[in-house]
């Protein structure tokens, strides 16, 4: 008869380090489950390795893996799934082959991807969860999928899944079938899948279309994300298929009705309309007058007087404002508007206000190269050329006589309202006398000036009217000049007589060394000067002044080029 000692070491016989046994359920616990398998001591089972611990109950049969025959606690420890896996593993091999179909449930979240019960564990890499890498993995915990078998490692009892191929396969299917049987005008379902600068790209469940920003809204759109988010469910139009390159372009305002079909009922020229502006470019605004309908406000009208350069000047982007229609064109969907139009135009009135002839003031705007502006009113400039300033006086810029603000009298010139322009002038308020020259000056008259200005030729004396007489160099000694500056200075008085009038070119030639000649010896100058070639006149004298001019426009003097 065996002793008990003999019985206990007869039965450690039965049982060894990873042999698979039978046990029965004698315990559950919240974190682990007691298992008899008929050795001395019970055996625990951590409760992380059954589905459901809950369902587990008292006397249920479970076959187990001896993983430890005792623990410090003297206890056996034992595991279900490795006592599965070792069991599945061959049949596993069976009816798994590398590319087959296996379906598996997913258990937890590991390094790298997820852990997937398919009998025995397997490897899901986070890659190939779905075609797009989800973000959060714990998700898809608990819950039961499909898997293709990617690699089989039969050496290390490890298997690869792949969710995402069993994905893309379907997905390639649904494509296939989608382009054979979608035609333009459908309305499908689809989700945003990504957002672009240019638009976004819709999943229709299996095949993916591009809503461009163009078809997104009748109205102005700056950004696709305005409107849609990744993850959105909405409905599409397909536009057009091209089933060779396997792309569908797709809209959304086609869904509602183009604003452009009944403009004319909504609209027409010369209705006040309001709106609210939402862009601004160099040459004008846009302004919405509803979703889908902009109209321009070219730069040119917004103000029938105010110089604007440009729109940004006065108006604001969101700003609400009223406008005139001007001009409709369905075919290219434009809209012409003015603002202008709202007030009445001031050339309307500038004629009568100011018929040719009458005299006003005002002040000096702005001075050119060419002349200056005069602001009559608000708004409404004349132009003073350079040539309108003085009959007598050579003037090559009008800065010479007219400062910036300055209150100027001119009289009207001409009014041209097509081209909305005034022409002034500040002479024309007296008579021109060289038109009584022949009254006022005679060949051989003794008259006093003050030198105005020096030139390498000689220089340039003011007399009365207003008019400029040309002493030439060879007119101021009867010693030789080589210098006019060494005998003449600016300002200073001089008297000298009248030996030339050229009514046609308006000069006057003067010479200060014939002050004091007779007659005989002024006749017998003019004559000397009378055998002289027309371009070797000295004091005739379109030349000289034409010289002079040009010397003071590149600001040197032959003085200067001498020394």
């Amino acid at each position: 008869m065996l002793t008990m000692e003999e019985a206990l070491k007869q039965s450690d016989m039965r049982f060894a380090q990873g042999q698979i046994v039978k046990g029965t359920v004698i315990e559950v616990r919240p974190k682990e489950v007691l298992v008899d398998i008929g050795y001395k001591s019970e055996g625990v089972i951590s409760g992380n390795e059954f589905d459901d611990i809950k369902a587990v109950q008292v006397g249920d049969q479970v076959d187990v893996l001896i993983e430890k025959l005792e623990d410090r606690d003297g206890m056996v420890v034992l595991s279900k799934e490795k006592a599965e896996f070792k069991q599945n593993w061959e049949k596993i091999l069976n009816i798994c082959n590398e590319g087959g179909t296996v379906s598996g449930r997913v258990k937890s979240v590991v390094k790298g991807g997820l852990l997937v019960n398919i009998g025995v564990e397997a490897f899901l890499p986070a890659s190939q969860i779905d075609v797009v890498p989800p973000r959060n993995l714990t998700s898809y915990v608990g819950n039961t999928y499909d898997f293709k078998v990617v690699k089989i490692n039969q050496e290390r009892q490890n298997i690869v899944l792949s969710r995402r191929e069993l994905i893309e396969q379907e997905r390639t299917e649904r494509r296939n079938l989608l382009l054979s049987e979608m035609v333009p005008g459908d309305i499908r379902k689809g989700t945003v899948k990504n957002i672009t600068d240019f638009g976004a790209f819709i999943d229709l469940n299996g095949l993916d279309g591009l809503l461009h920003i163009t078809d997104m809204s009748w109205g102005r759109i700056g950004h696709p994300s305005e409107m849609l988010r990744i993850g959105q469910e909405i409905d599409v139009v397909v536009l057009d298929i091209n089933r060779e390159k396997e792309r569908v372009s797709l809209g959304l305002k086609q869904k509602l009705a183009n604003p452009w079909d009944n403009i004319e009922e909504k609209f027409q020229v010369g209705q006040k309309v309001k709106g609210k502006v939402v862009n601004l470019v160099p040459y004008g605004a846009f302004v919405e007058l509803e979703p889908g309908l902009e109209g321009l406000v070219h730069v040119t009208e917004l103000s029938w007087t105010k110089r604007i350069a440009k729109p940004s000047d006065v108006l604001k982007i969101d700003e609400e404002i009223e406008a005139v229609v001007l001009g409709i064109n369905r075919e290219e969907q434009k809209i012409s508007l003015g603002v202008r139009q709202l007030e009445a135009n001031p050339w309307d009135k500038a004629l009568d206000k100011y018929p040719p002839g009458t005299r006003v003031k005002g002040k000096i705007r702005n001075l050119t190269s060419y002349g200056a502006f005069v602001e009559l009113e608000e708004g409404l400039d004349g132009m003073i050329h350079v040539s309108d300033i003085s009959w007598t006086r050579k003037i090559n810029h009008p800065s010479e006589v007219l400062k910036k603000g300055e209150e100027v009298e001119v009289a009207i010139l001409e009014i041209d309202k097509a081209n909305q322009r005034i022409s002034v002038g500040i002479k024309q308020l007296s008579d021109d006398p060289w038109n009584t020259i022949d009254e006022l000056y005679k060949v051989g008259d003794l008259v006093t000036g003050n030198v105005t200005k020096l030139a390498s030729f000689g220089a340039f004396v003011g007399l009365k009217f207003d008019i400029d007489g040309l002493v030439h160099i060879s007119q101021v000694s009867e010693e030789r000049v080589d210098k006019i500056k060494n005998v003449l200075k600016v300002g200073q008085e001089v008297t000298a007589r009248v030996i030339k009038i050229d009514k046609a070119e308006r000069r006057i030639g003067l010479s200060i060394k014939a002050a004091n000649y007779s007659p005989e010896q002024l006749k017998a100058e003019q004559a000397l000067l009378d055998q002289l070639k027309p371009g070797e006149d000295l004091v005739a004298l379109q030349h000289a002044f034409d010289a002079a001019d040009e010397k003071r426009d590149t600001g040197e003097t032959k003085e200067k080029e001498e020394e």
